[in-house]
């Protein structure tokens, strides 16, 4: 029998996610995937998979699950507290998951996306060449109590756990990067100014198609005050709505729209952006092409390095059940016989 994952009781808002689904704008879907693909690509380094690897996504909230087999699991993305059997595990760190055990996953401690990693990866079916649920276009759904989800076969060892990856805050908000959009000359230089000067925070309203901002002060509009037709729009994308209130455009966002953009966010800052919590503060600054490319071209190097990065948990002895099954002394002195 298939490897199975089963979830005994399911956060709020889990899905099934990986790269999501690239060339289909004119069709009117959006890319969607991964709220924060560089938390996929951290997981995905910890167990040594490949980057079309599915994994389950927690927005704010994880769940409790159990395993049928043994497996590699590794946590990823926002932290949140994790239990296997009421053993505290760390996060950003690829562990053992016995069969029958159970993980339980609560509440994010800062940022707003969490994901579970299984080794072998989750084995559901490919839609137009993903795996993933894109809610708002009507592919897949909300992970539920009860569902089980079939398990790839793991080409690693079971062997390879104890590992994590040092990884940069990027879950309490701070500076965007963004470059000019379209209508980024439609408002005044003196707007333009006072949009990067301004401190935002991310409103409690939030899904995966886009997030609101808040801010103290009078709201922004362009010059005219004008819709724009609807054009192609992109995950990145600040729109500023008829209220004057920047919007931030997320994976599952529309493919068209009429709002003005003050600028787009770089692809690099969007898992800054996507895990900023309600209540996040959050800036913007503009950045020239050149500069923009230099930052994706880092990004895209930290992306490549991951796998390298990975490195041993130095762990606690009078936390570690398996302690008698290492080899704790190699050798003996004797205090009777000299040495050559």
């Amino acid at each position: 029998m298939t490897a199975a994952l089963i979830i005994t009781r399911a956060g709020p808002a889990m899905s099934l996610q990986d790269m999501g689904r690239a060339g289909h704008l004119g069709q009117g879907l959006s890319r969607g995937g991964a709220a924060d693909p560089l938390a996929l690509a951290e997981g995905q380094a910890l167990l040594g998979q490949t980057p079309d690897t599915a994994a389950i996504e927690m927005a704010g909230m994880g769940g409790v699950f159990t395993v049928t087999a043994p497996c590699r699991i590794a946590l990823t993305g926002a932290p949140m507290l994790a239990m296997l059997d009421g053993v505290a595990l760390r996060w950003n760190a690829a562990h053992l998951m016995p069969a029958g055990a159970e993980l339980r996953i609560g509440g994010a401690r800062a940022g707003a996306y969490g994901f579970l990693h299984v080794a072998g990866g989750i084995d559901a079916p490919m839609i137009m060449g993903a795996r993933s649920a894109h809610l708002s276009g009507g592919l897949g759904a909300l992970l539920q109590s009860g569902d089980r989800l079939a398990l790839g076969r793991d080409q690693g060892n079971l062997a390879a756990v104890g590992r994590g990856l040092d990884v940069a805050d990027r879950f309490a908000g701070g500076e965007l990067r963004i470059l000019a959009s379209l209508q980024t000359e439609d408002f005044s230089a003196a707007e333009r100014d006072r949009f990067t000067n301004t401190e935002f925070r991310r409103d409690a309203r939030a899904n995966r198609m886009g997030m609101k901002l808040t801010h103290e002060g009078a709201p922004f509009a362009t010059a005219a005050q004008l819709d724009v037709l609807s054009e192609v729009i992109v995950p990145g994308d600040v729109q500023m709505t008829g209220a004057g209130l920047p919007f931030v455009l997320l994976p599952e966002c529309q493919t068209t729209g009429g709002y003005p953009r003050i600028g787009t966010v770089l692809p690099c800052d969007m898992p800054r952006a996507a895990q900023a919590g309600a209540g996040a503060r959050l800036r913007f600054r503009f950045v020239s092409r050149a500069d923009a490319l230099l930052a994706e071209q880092s990004y895209r190097a930290h992306l490549a390095g991951l796998r390298a990065a990975v490195r041993p948990l130095l762990r606690d002895p009078a936390q570690m059940g398996d302690l008698l099954s290492y080899q704790l002394i190699d050798g003996a002195v004797s205090a009777h016989h000299e040495g050559d």
